[in-house]
């Protein structure tokens, strides 16, 4: 078809992969191909559309119609493209394109690389070439499509996830064959994310800010977005599960933050914190007790300087009126006094029965590694030696990749191991002095002028693991730790009275373990478990 001279043109540049891109089919090289086809035959561009390769299907059908509408405004009888898959691969663009060019005899489409002119008065045989170009197109794609959705569900079996990379996490390997591994620089801000959130004093506004001064940046070394610290909070992924169309699959890359914390944080996220909610009165108790009727949670007013809570759910509840914080707060002391050491001597003795328990620790730890790293030799002689067999071909490719697998799978078992028995080892006394110093102070820095509501509610949720009130009245639950300290501490209180007052108190010295059944085959100690501090081994 003859091509009107001084006409006004549009370009049309689209890369939809990167293996395109890398076989000359770059923007780059679109925009050469189209500018001097448009200089050759004297049309002015009036504007460039260019899609790359990361554009997402969104975006694509975005900027497609940003162009339609540009052709309209502008009155614009012409755009370049470089081929029909370029410009369209399904049959609704297809129509719509035939219908602008239909809507006026001065209306075209080039497709310069194949030579091809779409207009009003194309022939018939040429609408019928129009036509197929655009079905094969589309067949390209849905082909494309399936072949990618069997790539990405032979990886997610591989226990790998078939997508970009994580927050937290850093893509490594061929190409093809990419893994995530933790990102060391962010990975322990992810946790912290977590472990914030969950203490019930943060919305996601507050969480950035926080995060922000703690030295956390995005890659333009910005603030780190509000929707991407939500998305992570609420990604099972940072479990090790992988989330892939509502399924749930096992990860191989290493978690970052343990299941029970994971959970908690969700059970957080659905109470819906708006942001910005922190204003001129944070309760103490805001969000941290329930109601024991209907099971709301407790709302906080202020009253001439006092604070008030009362269940006001939208569930049907008996359970009317208000309770002053005070009246919780002597409850709370009384729990407080339940938990914590009669003196600072007996505080001492525990210390040093953790000292001595510890040293224990320590040999049973160095034992059970020793043995670990026995095994983990015998494993890496195994998978050398089938190695070995394998390039002598005295074993099959198939034989080698079944035992390579099973001998991985138990390497990474015992390496797993190893960093346990090393934390145990690590936390064991640390722990154990941190919870019953905190029994100790806990009274005291709950009323202490000084303590901030953060501080507060941060110990709060340290102690406790669930509140409730029903007629007027507080219920509670210790976390773990704290569960068992209710039931040891009074009897170890008991007995140091009891010690005092012996004729073998000054044999005995101050707390020597005058009557070991209190401990029984029990440690001091309290280890981790998740999140939650566990009882004595």
């Amino acid at each position: 078809m003859e091509i009107t001279k001084d006409k006004k043109c549009i370009l049309y540049c689209r890369v939809s992969s990167k293996e395109q891109e890398d076989r000359g089919y770059s923007l780059e090289a679109q925009e050469k191909l189209l500018t001097g086809y448009a200089e050759r035959n004297d049309l002015e561009m009036a504007k460039i559309f260019k899609i790359s390769e990361s554009a997402s299907g969104k975006q694509i059908r975005k900027t497609f119609n940003e162009m339609l509408n540009y052709v309209r405004k502008g009155k614009i009888d012409i755009i370049l493209c470089e081929k029909i898959d370029r410009l369209t691969r399904n049959l609704k663009d297809g129509a719509v394109i035939s219908d602008w060019v239909s809507s006026d005899e001065n209306k075209q489409v080039h497709f310069v690389k194949e030579n091809f002119v779409v207009s009003k008065n194309t022939r018939a045989h040429e609408n019928l070439v129009w036509d197929m170009k655009v079905a094969i197109a589309r067949f390209y794609t849905n082909n494309l499509s399936e072949e990618v959705k069997k790539g990405q569900k032979a990886k997610i079996e591989s226990g790998w996830i078939p997508c970009g990379q994580k927050f937290g996490y850093k893509t490594v390997g061929e190409k093809g064959h990419k893994i995530h591994v933790l990102d060391e620089k962010i990975a322990p801000f992810v946790k912290r994310a977590f472990e914030l959130y969950n203490s019930g004093n943060y919305t996601i506004k507050r969480l950035v800010e926080t995060l922000y001064k703690e030295g956390l940046r995005s890659k333009s070394n910005k603030k780190v977005g509000h929707s991407t610290i939500h998305k992570l909070l609420a990604d099972p992924f940072y479990t090790g599960v992988i989330l892939w169309n509502n399924e749930e699959h096992e990860g191989k890359h290493e978690p970052i933050v343990p299941e029970d914390l994971f959970n908690e944080v969700q059970d957080k996220l659905k109470r819906k914190y708006k942001v910005g909610q922190i204003k001129k009165h944070f309760h103490t108790f805001k969000g941290l007790i329930k109601c024991g009727e209907c099971g709301c949670l407790i709302t906080w007013e202020t009253q001439k300087s006092h604070h008030y809570g009362r269940c006001k759910g939208f569930k049907p509840c008996k359970q009317k009126g208000y309770i002053r914080e005070e009246k919780i707060e002597e409850t709370l002391n009384k729990a407080f006094e339940k938990i914590k050491p009669a003196s600072i001597k007996v505080l001492d003795w525990i210390k040093r029965a953790l000292k001595e328990s510890h040293a224990g620790q320590k040999t049973y730890s160095g034992t059970a590694k020793t043995s670990l790293n026995q095994a983990l030799d015998v494993i890496n002689k195994r998978l050398d030696k089938i190695y070995d067999d394998k390039i002598d071909e005295v074993i099959t490719l198939e034989y080698y990749k079944k035992r390579f697998k099973e001998f991985s799978d138990e390497k990474k078992r015992i390496l797993k191991e190893l960093n346990r028995t090393e934390n145990r080892t690590l936390n064991y006394y640390e722990v154990g002095v941190e919870i019953h110093e905190l029994a100790f102070n806990a009274q005291k820095l709950y009323n202490s002028g000084k303590t901030t509501t953060d501080d507060k509610r941060i110990l709060l949720n340290k102690i406790f693991a669930d509140m409730s009130l029903k007629d007027h009245r507080l219920n509670y639950e210790y976390t773990p730790s704290y569960k068992f300290l209710a039931e040891w501490i009074p009897k170890l209180n008991a007995t140091s009275e009891l010690l005092k007052n012996s004729e073998y108190y000054e044999k005995t010295g101050s707390f020597e373990p005058a009557h070991p059944c209190l401990l029984g085959d029990k440690d001091s100690n309290l280890g981790y478990q998740g999140q939650n501090l566990v009882s004595y081994r």
